[in-house]
Parts: structure tokens; sequence; C-alpha cells
């Protein structure tokens, strides 16, 4: 059997998310899960850390990749990343699903084509989210 290497990894920097979203790797960890189901992804583990006196990491693992998030509360700041590997899990999904939770007020995205030769370098279509 043969596999394809293609994959999608779209990465976001946001700003202005209010803070106590941001400060809360509980919250936070249970909404990555919902996103990484939303996209249709399979979850495999997910280690989450809450930092002192704040910030939060959460990482996703799935079998086709990850979906990871590090939190800077005190800016507003967080950093945001899906991959995933092959053609049925859109990585996008998971980020929209993110940004609807989040609502930060700016946002930076950019999504790599993987795995195809090449790194290309695309702008991720963030059409479906509506930020506030």
């Amino acid at each position: 059997m043969e596999y394809s290497t293609f994959g999608r990894h779209v990465a976001v920097d946001t700003w202005g998310v209010d803070f106590d979203l941001l400060n809360n790797a509980e919250f936070l960890q249970a909404q990555m899960v919902e996103a990484a189901e939303a996209c249709g992804a399979t979850v495999l583990s997910v280690q989450a850390k809450q930092f002192e006196p704040q910030g939060a990491t959460v990482l996703v693992l799935l079998s086709e990749s990850h979906l990871s998030i590090h939190t800077y509360p005190e800016r507003g700041f967080a950093a945001l990343d899906c991959y995933t590997c092959g053609e049925t899990v859109d990585p996008q999904l998971a980020i929209d699903y993110m940004m609807s939770v989040l609502k930060p007020k700016v946002m930076h995205a950019k999504k790599l084509v993987r795995g195809m030769g090449e790194l290309q370098v695309v702008e991720a279509d963030m059409k479906q989210v509506e930020l506030v």
C-alpha cells in the first residue's frame, strides 16, 4: 500500500484575547479536544500545563499529527498551530473552531502545504470566522 506524505499546517498568532480564557489550561484543553473532533481528527493524548503566574500550553496529539496552543494572557496573545497529514482531516476547521472560542481582536495566519517537495506557504482561509 502506498501512503501520501501530503499535509497541511496552519499557524495563527492571535492578539486581543480575554485574559481569563488564555489563563485557564483546563478550559483550553477541553476546547482543543473539541476543535480536534470538529475537524475529524483522532485524539491520541492530551498534555496541558498551567504556568505561574499566568499562561498555559496545551498539546493535543493526533493520529494525524498535532494541535497546540501556547498563551501569554498578560499580553492577550496566543500562538496556535494545527498540522494534519493526509487529505481527510482539514486543520483549518480546528483553527476556525478555536477562533470562534477565543474571539481575538487581531489575528495573523499562514498555511504551509507540506510533504509535496518544497514547502508551499499560502494564506490561511479564515473567512469562516467572524471576529469581534
